[in-house]
């Protein structure tokens, strides 16, 4: 039923993009975080009494406050006692179709740069998002920047190993950042999308479609896993069996030598396999934030989905917990993991669904230090060959979230925001506060 439902949303269609509320903050200036503690995220440390300078949305200095001279002219952001770290990831996110109406588009940009979100690798392509990750990249909307997977390879899209290949020349032909698998593809439309790939230069993850299985998905350069897609179906966990502990560190150890990597979307995955009570989801306080249609059919699915003849609580529970185990073997065999949320999407509000989802990674072992990695430094490692972020470092875009408390302690503290800078363009949390109450307020008036 889950790929079904996944194989319906990949057949969405699209219009034309509407126009979308110029950024605020103006391009080419310059910026100066004075007396702040620094978490580079190159290793774990904090460098207290930093001054860190931006300028036309590059990091151009980082350095002791006593000996780094803050530019004429400059914008100086006060930083005693508050933390600078870089901006988190989405990876496995959405961006509005262009057939949206615009202010939702808006609204969920924004969202997720409220959150401390500055890139976005949306993992859902429609015809017209080009454009808007052009002008996400000019600041002409407040928008994290974006990495944009073409329209999904799925059951309904393709129907031979000829079409695979040709939509692979065309979404790389067209700027598409990376290719979108879903369920429904054969073994022979697999490969023949994943050798075009290769030929021309474009790299593809997502789900692993049942006829492909996870072992030849690894095999053929899947580079990313998206929601552990995979693993519980090759080790025969994913019907509420425990995992056997053996098979499941062969598939670790093969994970990582051919370094792959893995977008969990754990918190995610407890909604839709149904761990997670109607009651409890009915109170994410983000719902405000949501159109209220929208979280009416994620109750009505979620209610649907428990009341289910072939729905058990128990076999829920042990697939939440298996999916615990899974991300705990895979952390410490050294797979390398990204956020992500797949937001929006049922119960998993843009932005705010992070926070929701790096509560599940320290379920599996994760330290803080390690779930911050999988949004900041890992993130830049993967995207290596499109830009510089990641760390706070020289030379680094300028993707920042200033917060009151250490992370490193308590990840709780990244709610606790001062602002977001993106691409070196700044919004304070009064900025940021002001645009959500106006989100808010124009739903409870619907």
């Amino acid at each position: 039923m889950m790929r079904q439902q996944l194989l319906a949303l990949a057949a969405l269609p699209a219009l034309a993009l509407p126009a979308l509320a110029q950024q605020p903050a103006p391009a080419g200036a310059t910026t100066a975080f004075v007396d702040v503690s620094v978490i580079p995220m190159d290793r774990e440390r904090v460098l207290a009494n930093q001054t860190v300078v931006v300028r036309d949305g590059r990091i151009v200095a980082v350095g002791p406050a006593a000996r780094t001279a803050v530019p004429a002219g400059a914008t100086r952001i006060e930083g005693r006692g508050k933390f600078l770290l870089p901006g988190l990831a989405e990876m496995h996110g959405h961006v509005p179709p262009p057939s949206a109406p615009a202010a939702f588009t808006e609204d969920v940009l924004f969202l997720y740069v409220a959150n401390g979100i500055t890139t976005v690798r949306g993992m859902l392509g429609a015809p017209g998002q080009l454009e808007l990750r052009e002008r996400a990249k000019r600041g002409d909307v407040v928008s994290p920047n974006l990495y944009l997977a073409g329209p999904s390879f799925n059951g309904n899209s393709v129907s031979s190993p000829a079409q695979a290949e040709q939509m692979v020349r065309q979404q790389k032909q067209e700027g598409w950042d990376l290719l979108k698998v879903h369920p429904g593809l054969s073994r022979e439309e697999y490969d023949a999308m994943a050798r075009t790939a290769r030929e021309v230069g474009i790299r593809f993850g997502g789900h692993v479609p049942a006829d492909v299985g996870l072992s030849h998905a690894i095999e053929m350069g899947q580079e990313t896993f998206d929601h552990l897609d995979g693993y519980l179906e090759e080790i025969k966990a994913d019907q509420g069996a425990p995992v056997d502990s053996a098979a499941l560190a062969a598939l670790v150890k093969k994970t990582r030598a051919a370094n792959a990597w893995v977008v969990p979307t754990s918190a995610l995955w407890e909604t839709l396999v149904g761990a997670v009570s109607v009651d409890s989801l009915r109170g994410f306080a983000e719902l405000k934030y949501m159109p209220p249609k929208m979280v009416q059919g994620w109750v009505a699915a979620h209610e649907k989905r428990l009341a289910d003849p072939q729905y058990d609580s128990a076999v829920a529970r042990q697939l939440a917990q298996n999916r615990v185990q899974l991300l705990r073997a895979l952390h410490r065999g050294g797979v390398r993991v990204l956020m992500g949320t797949d937001a929006p999407q049922q119960f998993s509000v843009p932005g705010f669904s992070l926070h929701r989802e790096m509560r599940k990674m320290t379920e599996s072992g994760m330290s803080p230090y390690d779930v911050l990695v999988t949004g900041t430094r890992n993130v830049g490692a993967y995207f290596a060959d499109s830009d510089k972020f990641g760390t706070v470092a020289p030379g680094q875009r300028a993707d920042l979230i200033l917060v009151d408390g250490n992370p490193l302690q308590s990840l709780d503290n990244l709610t606790r925001r001062a602002g977001v800078m993106v691409r070196g363009r700044w919004l304070s949390d009064a900025d940021i506060q002001a645009r959500l109450t106006k989100i808010a307020g124009t739903h409870a008036a619907n």
